[in-house]
């Protein structure tokens, strides 16, 4: 069910869909799946059933997705209509909306509702962005307005509930709709090549990456495009080949940037976020640093005296200690094994926590909601 976060970019979660598969090396050690495997638990002893059961096996003693989805009942679904206080959603902590597997109309549900919370804004972020681009290129339009035009009953195959918003907007919709993010996953250069151009590409009011966990450097001016033999700015949305340069019309609008936390959590070498930093003030496109999570710059002296530090017995770490790249006054390609709470999110110690701007046409619409 919604709740409120500990994700710092976001305040709630919102789970209308759950259950993934693992698509890509940033989902190895996704944090969702062990959480699924105790939401079942939970509701094992208290006797009770959940739509999470199926979601996760258990291999090699670990918690892993099957690939079977689930649509939250409807007490989960139309949460977001009930509330009232503008609140920033994460949609989907617990799956991916646009698994290969989730039907359009499970999908038509969830942006019925987002469409019906006007107050409200919602994150959406994806790993399947082709999958993303085709459904929007579809007829999602015409199915949000006759899915919203009745109200509540049209949203959910239930009526058990009845609808109170306040909500003026009825069936009239600007589109895309100015209370939604569209955001793909990039870990890697290779994750950004394939998924921001699709993104580019699917009508948003604000678009978005999540660079987490980073697992290598990323060139947002340096995306090729294959089909049209040219290098793509993803910060500025300029295509530039031989024959000059054009404008594609969108850009991304904010990068979320972080290191992996939890059990086996991956290093991340401190140059990739500065890399991400440093790309964004070029553009300026606002940049939030999320965490360094179990891993951040130190010192060999330092990991000497952590009795948890893993550097000594990390096997094929890439990054090798000099006396000129110790942190802060060098770079730090020297990082320890500290946990997330100590690493904290400090680059080169400063907060950088930057939001994207809120559309005109989102404040309009939430007058309209008051």
């Amino acid at each position: 069910m919604a709740g409120t976060s500990a994700i710092e970019w976001t305040e709630q979660t919102w789970n209308p869909v759950v259950g993934c598969s693992i698509l890509t090396p940033g989902c190895i050690n996704c944090y969702a799946m062990p959480e699924a495997a105790r939401q079942i638990r939970c509701a094992a002893g208290l006797g009770r059933e959940t739509h999470y059961e199926g979601t996760v096996e258990t291999v090699k003693g670990k918690a892993v997705w099957t690939g079977k989805l689930a649509l939250a009942p409807d007490s989960i679904l139309l949460q977001p209509l009930r509330r009232k206080k503008p609140t920033t959603y994460f949609v989907n902590s617990m799956g991916d909306l646009f698994h290969e597997d989730c039907p359009d109309e499970w999908i038509d549900k969830v942006f019925a509702v987002m469409a019906l919370s006007p107050q409200h804004t919602f994150q959406v972020l994806t790993k399947r962005a082709k999958r993303m681009r085709d459904y929007f290129a579809g007829n999602a339009m015409a199915r949000l307005v006759k899915r919203t035009s009745g109200g509540h009953e049209n949203v959910s195959l239930s009526t058990a509930h009845a609808y109170n918003s306040t909500t003026k907007v009825g069936g009239h919709f600007t589109w895309p709709l100015p209370n939604v993010w569209l955001g793909v996953s990039t870990e890697r250069q290779q994750e950004a090549d394939e998924r921001i151009p699709e993104l580019l590409q699917t009508p948003a009011a604000v678009r978005f990456i999540s660079a987490e966990p980073l697992l290598d450097e990323i060139r947002l001016g340096s995306i090729w495009l294959p089909e049209s033999k040219a290098w793509l700015k993803a910060l500025t949305g300029r295509i530039e080949n031989c024959g000059g340069s054009s404008n594609l019309g969108a850009r991304i609008n904010w990068v979320i940037a972080g290191g992996e936390s939890g059990p086996n959590a991956r290093p991340m070498h401190p140059d990739w976020a500065r890399s991400l930093r440093e790309q964004c003030a070029a553009a300026g496109v606002p940049f939030f640093f999320k965490q360094w999570g179990e891993w951040a710059p130190s010192t060999p002296e330092a990991a000497a005296g952590n009795p948890r530090s893993g550097w000594q017995c990390i096997a094929g770490h890439p990054y090798v200690a000099k006396v000129a790249e110790l942190y802060p006054e060098a770079g730090a390609a020297f990082v320890e094994h500290m946990g997330k709470k100590r690493a904290g999110r400090l680059l080169d110690g400063n907060l950088h926590d930057a939001m994207p701007a809120c559309p005109p046409e989102l404040q309009r619409r939430r007058e309209i909601v008051r």
